[in-house]
């Protein structure tokens, strides 16, 4: 059944990782590093996946000690999609921010808790040759002002692959990708804005220096030489801060071109 969530002076542990295809990360066996992490929350992006196309008849859980599990897939198959597993019973879920553009994609996925919202998301990329940007500067902005209506209710923690570097330090390279996809002005000011309106990058605010990323490369083995991006976060209101414990990255597990990120709050 799992519990309710967190009581005062408990440890909550969240992770969250774009899988890059759930049911090809679960053929790896990539899940392993789960048993030496006691997750208590695990938001996953891009899952191209519908639960019936990962769960067996009758549905069980996929992982048995996170045994609640929400899916929000997309209209187009094999496309996009997220998910979470938590063993604390969430007091409600929502899918998608109530704006048909946004929610066919199924990018973002909802769960209160009795302390706080936990937002799990898969930002729009801009696509080569900026394609989608001016979508994606409209989901930016409704992006944020969803997340500062939750705000105004209870805390938020939101995390995700967020498709973009914010800093220069969020990237290996960054003086020859400023117009590229995920770190164009634009992009970084609408990332910007949305953490001036009340919320705090966890990692960044525990680990100013550089070198650490998220995502590689795959076809130029940039993992091997840490040529990478910083562009999956856990982010939380800032009011939130003092229960902040720790915030880090998980470069060794592999299975997919980004890895795990995570937080431990303490209550």
């Amino acid at each position: 059944m799992g519990y309710d969530g967190p009581s005062v002076g408990d440890s909550l542990w969240l992770l969250s990782w774009n899988v890059n295809g759930l049911r090809a990360v679960l053929r790896k066996g990539a899940f392993s590093f789960l048993r030496q992490r006691d997750a208590d929350i695990l938001c996953l992006q891009e899952t191209r996946a519908s639960a019936e196309q990962v769960l067996e008849d009758p549905p069980r859980a996929l992982f048995p000690e996170l045994p609640h599990q929400y899916f929000h897939a997309a209209q187009k198959p094999g496309y996009s999609g997220t998910a979470v597993f938590c063993a604390p019973r969430p007091l409600e879920v929502r899918c998608g921010m109530g704006r048909r553009e946004h929610d066919r994609e199924g990018r973002l996925l909802t769960l209160e808790f009795e302390r706080f919202y936990l937002v799990n998301i898969y930002v729009p990329n801009s696509q080569r040759g900026l394609l989608r940007l001016e979508y994606r500067m409209r989901w930016d902005r409704d992006l944020r002002l969803y997340l500062k209506r939750l705000d105004r209710l209870k805390p938020v923690v939101f995390c995700g692959d967020l498709n973009v570097a914010h800093q220069e330090i969020d990237l290996a390279h960054p003086e020859s990708n400023h117009e590229n996809a995920g770190f164009t002005d634009q992009e970084r000011e609408g990332f910007g804005r949305l953490l001036r309106s009340g919320f705090l990058d966890s990692f960044r605010e525990l680990h100013p220096e550089g070198g650490h990323y998220t995502w590689w490369s795959m076809p130029t083995r940039a993992r091997e030489r840490n040529v990478g991006w910083r562009i999956d976060y856990f982010c939380l209101s800032r009011r939130l801060a003092p229960a902040l414990k720790e915030a880090f990255i998980l470069p060794a597990v592999d299975g997919s071109d980004h890895c795990p990120v995570g937080i431990r709050l303490e209550f």
